[in-house]
């Protein structure tokens, strides 16, 4: 499989590392009433769609960045290649 990183082109995938489900970006704030119930949900509650979904991985052989790649489930085709920084940015998250 091949990732068309966004700053250095196409990589093989096996230059990367497969972290989970992008929705990780959105932590949950600690200090709020259900900040209990909202981080139980946050690291144990995953969705395992068969289709397209978006993907963190991280460039452990290259730039070390994070991305974000929205990829078909079933095909593995990719679709969408972001840096995570970016996306984390325009949810209005931290980088």
């Amino acid at each position: 499989m091949i990732i068309n990183h966004p700053l250095l082109g196409p990589r093989d995938a096996q230059e990367f590392t497969y972290l989970g489900d992008a929705s990780l970006l959105a932590r949950p704030d600690w200090q709020a009433d259900d900040a209990a119930d909202a981080f139980h949900d946050y690291l144990y509650l995953r969705d395992n769609p068969a289709g397209f979904h978006r993907e963190l991985w991280f460039h452990e052989q290259g730039d070390r960045s994070w991305l974000v790649v929205t990829r078909d489930t079933v095909t593995h085709e990719i679709s969408n290649v972001e840096l995570a920084r970016d996306v984390a940015r325009a949810q209005g998250g931290r980088t």
